[in-house]
């Protein structure tokens, strides 16, 4: 019987865990009261920033200017103060290598797109990580006539040259002949981190040192993949603080935190990352706030979240001076590790603690390894057996455990039919049974535990693996997505409006996998689940739960337990043999036991227990 408790409360256990990953990924939606709160915050804020700022010289922003109105460029310009030396211009430009192109407008001297060269969407559209005004990058700071400016409403005089190979763009908005803030960026080949400095010159005087000088960047993360929710789940701002800590905002819901000492903040987007990285020059604090903005599976949605932080700049001798890098590229290992110094590889999201390790040291370059000789489909079947190969002492020993419980079945049957009334004693008894025989009912519970940070870092290591993305196998296009067998006229909630057959074919292994080890002559306990509708429970809910999650991972499963079956059909059939089981267990009951201290201690406290029932003593 105790064999049996073991069996359900794996599988509650597992219930409960999947149970409790869904309802976080769904949990997170906003109720209509705190949409009104929030609005109602908003709007006090606005009312009271309105208050402020209408003390200040009012500045129209250059993106209402009309640039063919030669007096309301006029009007602009006196309006700027000192910053209306720059002759107003929509002028772009462009700096590229074979990896990337970036688009560099005059107004606000910020990147306005980043195209990934290399890289398209699921429907073979480029990869953008900067499009059509989703992100936003400036400075505000006072000038010394107490004029309120954004440098996203300023003008910027370019000038394109080159350094030793590298293409130099220095952006300056003039503030005089010679007086500017300039923003320089410089590419190199074949890279996609970009030099970027922060300087001035001439602003003593013109700048009000007296009040914040701030740096704000927003980015809304533009959607790449087929399943919005799925990439959403992997799209998170993360950030190097103190002695190289990284940690990350909330992946499920509206977040925000201040951190000092900042190395760099990394807008991630599952499988391409815009980063803000420096290096000695540290950020000394920065507030993040991370807003979700999925909150369905549709194919309408077009953003996944609203990243944004503010970073104080300091002033030297009234001017600015902060060497900084921007990295837009793939969330890829192989390329972050490039950046040793600045460590940007640490803001990909392996897993904590030892299933992190296992993910970043073990299964990441042991798949890059085989999949540099085979086809990426074929290279996770080969990982997934390996794997299973090398459990299979830990699935031995749990299968021995369970034939030793089987053997034990009746007589732990007769225990509890003769102390039915008396569970205490019926404990004690089972415990000295479980002595005599040399069985251990937590043996099978052990190598399970020991086979879950493997679970948990391959879990992990199917939505971090670039290598995977848009690799196809058999009937899935892309391994870093779902599959489609079929397309629904209509969405099932939690499932979808499609059908993926890697995850059908995986519940169907778990269905098997369970009659094998619990549905087999376990009867319904009182107080207990029924097993039925346990087995018939688990395969749907990993039907449901990784319909739209990566095939690769559904592949894995698959595959993982059709090798564990089987493991298990061969131990059984021609590894153990029951009678002989039976036997070593008969030979055991006539040695003489010796307890342990914590055996004896365990007895004492029962037995004393007993002995308190009988007296009536409490």
């Amino acid at each position: 019987m105790e064999e049996k408790k073991l069996d359900i409360n794996s599988v509650i256990g597992f219930v409960l865990i999947f149970g409790i990953l869904i309802f976080m990924f769904y949990q997170n939606r906003p109720t209509p009261e705190e949409l009104e709160a929030q609005k109602a915050e908003q709007e006090q804020v606005q009312e009271e920033q309105g208050e402020g700022e209408a003390q200040m010289a009012a500045v129209p922003t250059a993106a209402t200017l009309n640039l063919q109105d030669s007096t309301a460029v006029a009007n602009y310009k006196s309006k700027l103060g000192a910053f209306g030396f720059t002759q107003p211009s929509d002028k772009i430009t462009k700096l590229e290598n074979d990896l990337v192109s970036l688009s560099i407008s005059n107004k606000g001297g910020q990147i306005v797109e980043a195209r990934m060269k290399q890289f398209h969407t699921y429907d073979s559209i480029p990869v953008y990580l900067v499009k059509d005004g989703n992100a936003s990058f400036g400075l505000s700071f006072t000038t010394s006539d107490n004029r309120v400016l954004n440098t996203e409403d300023l003008y910027f005089e370019p000038s394109l040259t080159e350094n030793n190979g590298n293409k130099v763009l220095s952006m300056k908005a003039m503030a005089g002949p010679n007086a500017f803030l300039e923003y320089r960026y410089e590419m190199k080949q074949d890279d996609y981190l970009v030099d970027f400095t922060i300087r001035s010159q001439g602003l003593n005087g013109i700048i009000d040192g007296s009040r914040p000088v701030e740096l704000q960047w927003t980015l809304k993360g533009l959607r790449h993949d087929q399943s919005v929710e799925y990439e959403n789940r992997y799209t998170e701002l993360t950030y190097n603080y103190e002695d190289d800590k990284v940690d990350y905002l909330s992946v499920s819901g509206d977040d925000e935190e201040t951190e000092e000492d900042v190395k760099w903040l990394s807008y991630k987007q599952h499988f391409f990352s815009s980063i803000l990285a420096t290096n000695k020059s540290r950020f000394k604090t920065v507030e993040f706030s991370s807003k979700n903005l999925v909150e369905e599976e549709s194919k309408d949605v077009k953003f996944t979240k609203l990243f944004s932080s503010k970073i104080p700049m300091e002033l030297v001798a009234g001017e600015l001076a902060q060497n900084m890098y921007w990295y837009y590229g793939p969330t890829d290992i192989k390329v972050l590790e490039q950046y040793e110094e600045l460590g940007l590889d640490d803001s990909i999201s392996f897993g904590w603690g030892i299933f992190g390790w296992l993910n970043r040291y073990v299964f990441t370059p042991f798949y890059t390894f085989l999949s540099s000789f085979l086809p990426y489909g074929i290279a996770i079947v080969v990982m997934t057996i390996l794997v299973r190969l090398a459990m299979s002492p830990a699935t031995y020993k749990s299968y021995l455990s369970q034939a030793k419980m089987k053997v034990l079945r009746p007589e732990i049957n007769e225990l509890n039919e003769k102390y039915k009334d008396n569970p205490m004693k019926k404990q004690q008894e089972t415990m000295k049974l479980y002595g005599k025989a040399g069985v251990s009912p937590m043996s099978g519970c052990v190598p399970a535990l020991l086979q879950m940070p493997i679970f948990y870092a391959l879990f992990m290591f199917f939505p971090t693996s670039f290598a995977l993305r848009q690799k196809s196998f058999l009937w899935a296009d892309d391994l870093s997505s779902y599959d489609t067998i079929a397309e629904l006229p209509f969405n099932i909630p939690f499932y979808g409006d499609h059908i993926s057959l890697f995850p059908i074919l995986a519940s169907v292994a778990i269905f098997f996998y369970m009659t094998m080890t619990t549905g087999q002559n376990m009867p319904q306990q009182p107080g207990m689940p029924n097993m039925k509708f346990i087995m018939y429970l688990m395969p749907v809910m990993m039907l449901f739960f990784f319909n739209n999650y990566a095939s690769g991972l559904s592949l894995y499963y698959f595959v993982s337990n059709l090798i564990t079956i089987g493991i298990m059909l061969v131990i059984k059939n021609f590894i153990l043999d029951n009678d002989k089981i039976h036997a070593q267990i008969q030979e055991n009951k006539k040695k003489p036991k010796k307890e342990n201290k914590f055996q004896r201690k365990m007895r004492e406290m029962m037995e004393e227990a007993e002995r308190q029932k009988k007296t009536g003593k409490r």
